[in-house]
This record gives C-alpha cells, structure tokens and sequence, in this order.
C-alpha cells in the first residue's frame, strides 16, 4: 500500500521536473557555457551596478505587491468564509473570473481608465474636481495598482483556502473558556490562517519577480524590472548574458520566498 502511494508521486515529480528542474539548470548552462565554461556573464552582471539597481527593484516592487494583496486580500478571504456556502461560490466566481483573462488584456484596461484621457480623468474633469487631467498613466503607482489587481485573486483564494481549514470548534472552544470575540480571533483565527496568507504572498511575490508586460505598459522608464531586460537582450540574440540574469532573479526570488515565510512563521508565533 505504502509502494502505490509513493507512485502516485510519479507524476508530479514529473511535471516538476519537466517544468521546473531541467528549464532551470538549461538556463544555468546557458549562462556558464557560452559556447565554452565562463563566468564572464556573472561577472558583468557584478561589474555593471545598473543591472543590481534593476534586480533591487524588481524584488522591492515584488514585495510590495505581495504585502499589499496580503493586507488587501485577507479581510476579503474572511468576508468570504464567513458567508453562507452559496454565496462564497459565486462570491470566488468574481475573483476566479479575470483570472480567466489575460494579464495583458488586464494592463491595457488601466490605459483605458487612468490614462490622459481615461474614464477617471474625464469624470473628475466633468464633475469640476480638476481642471487638467492627473498624470497617473507612468507611474510607480500605476504599476503597483496593475500588478496588485492581477495578482490579487491568487492571494484571496490562498488565504480563504487556510481559513477553511480553521475548525469552528477552536474559536467557539476559546470563547467557552472566556476569550473575548477579538482574543478568540487573534489569539486562535488568525495564527492558524497566517500560514496560508503568508503561502499566497511567497506565490505572489514570485510571479510578480517575472513580470514585464505590464510595467512596460503602465510604467515609465524608472519602472524598468529585470524581466524587461531579459527580453531586450534575448532578442539581441545574448542568451548568455539573459540566462545569466535570469539565475539572479530566480536566486534572489527564492531567498524572498523564504524570508516572507520566515516572516509568517514569525507572525504566527508572536500572535499566539
């Protein structure tokens, strides 16, 4: 019995493998073999401090993304949970819906309403709130506001998911033995369901490290993340030097993986 259960395994790690393990250390090669073993792409990486400047704030943009869908996420996760089960399915129906477009779809969207001449710029012209449109299309803001609504439903379905999890019984259990409704929640409800909240923001935060479209987009110039540069010098056909940053990224966004981990960990047992 325990032999089947282990083959059930097979398929994931294939998949894993497939998709994760061999791409992956492919890049690794590309980056160190160029056609022969170097580290001259790692080293001009080192050398060039503009690429660093990128890195650092394409894992700060991350992070902050991550940290604002976990903040905004989590108080929609509990709404949710705490409806009656019809509701909560059509309710994820809303969230799980855009997720059926495309993030480039998505982007243009925000042209369309915080542009020059955007929805929002012509309604507060209209109702006599400003006399000339508001600069909002460019900006640092414009990406994090993109990149928090496309990334949003992945952190309110991982944190409704954890707090699905949470067994009723706990938080009756606690005000039973004199909680108050605010303890039971802080004390039991939330240490159990920050783990899952903290898992949403490690997958957020990873995929926001890929981005590209949408700060080209919506950004300007200063918004430049590292997956912009990875395209411009694929298609200057430098392979090396793109796989080269692309193993800084993957290594930078692990060890972000693990300190926003690390933090929910954290959290959880402070709040216990």
């Amino acid at each position: 019995m325990q032999r089947f259960g282990s083959l059930l395994l097979l398929p994931g790690l294939a998949l894993i493998a497939t998709f994760l393990v061999v791409p992956s250390v492919d890049t690794l090669l590309s980056s160190a073999f160029d056609p022969e073993f170097s580290a001259k792409h790692f080293i001009a990486l080192w050398e060039r401090t503009a690429y660093f400047q990128v890195l650092a704030r394409t894992i700060t943009v991350a992070l902050v993304v991550a940290f604002l869908c976990a903040l905004i996420g989590y108080p929609i996760a509990y709404y949710i949970s705490q409806q009656p089960p019809k509701t909560q399915v059509w309710l994820l129906y809303l969230f799980l819906i855009p997720m059926w477009m495309s993030a480039l779809i998505r982007s243009y969207v925000w042209i369309v309403l915080i542009g020059r001449e955007g929805i929002v710029n012509n309604v507060l012209m209209s109702i006599s709130l400003i006399d000339t449109p508001l600069k909002m299309m460019y900006t640092t803001g414009a990406v994090y506001i993109a990149m928090v609504q496309i990334m949003l439903p992945i952190q309110v379905f991982n944190s409704y998911s954890a707090m699905k999890d949470v067994d009723p019984d706990l938080i009756r259990a606690a005000r039973v033995l004199g909680a108050r409704p605010g303890q039971a929640m802080r004390r039991v409800f939330l240490p159990l369901s920050i783990q899952g909240t903290s898992t949403g923001a490690a997958i957020v935060f990873m995929m926001s490290t890929g981005f590209f479209v949408t700060p080209a987009l919506v950004g300007g110039r200063q918004d430049i993340m590292l997956g912009n540069l990875i395209t411009f010098h694929v298609e200057r056909m430098n392979p090396g030097f793109a796989a080269a940053l692309g193993i800084a990224l993957l290594a930078s966004a692990l060890i972000g993986v693990i300190f926003i981990k690390k933090m929910g960990s954290l959290i959880a047992r402070k709040l216990v």
